[in-house]
């Protein structure tokens, strides 16, 4: 008898599911560490806020803005006010938000919140007090 060289369907299968399996599984975990580096994005941003305000703002006006943008913290890269989706800080669906508290009737405050919701973790927040 011949012997006849080659593959089964067999092992053809089952190395077709083994590659099949790597591929799900590397792209499982790109998306993973997409989330982490977009979730670094957003800590980055919400810490140059909070040292703007701290540094910059604060000991030039002596108190917190009722809201903050690229005009009221000029010293950091505007692109941080925009999140990883693409949508800019205290408009709807933005992953970041600053709360102001403690203001006065001139809007001056002594208090904020500023805020990333992340996708792997817990809300990372940074807040300011006089």
């Amino acid at each position: 008898m011949q012997e006849k060289k080659g593959f089964t369907l067999l092992e053809i299968m089952i190395v077709g599911a083994f590659v099949s399996l790597l591929v799900v599984m590397f792209f499982i975990q790109k998306a993973n560490v997409d989330a982490m580096n977009r979730d670094d994005d957003r800590r980055t941003a919400i810490n140059a806020m909070h040292y703007a305000l701290q540094e910059y703002y604060y000991p030039k006006y002596g108190y917190y803005p009722l809201e903050i943008s690229e005009e009221v913290l000029p010293v950091i890269d505007p692109a941080l006010f925009t999140d990883p989706s693409g949508i800019n800080l205290g408009n709807d669906g933005s992953s970041y938000s600053y709360e102001p508290a403690n203001c006065n009737s001139e809007n001056q405050c002594r208090e904020y919140i500023l805020r990333a919701q992340l996708e792997k973790e817990e809300a990372y927040i940074k807040t300011g007090k006089q």
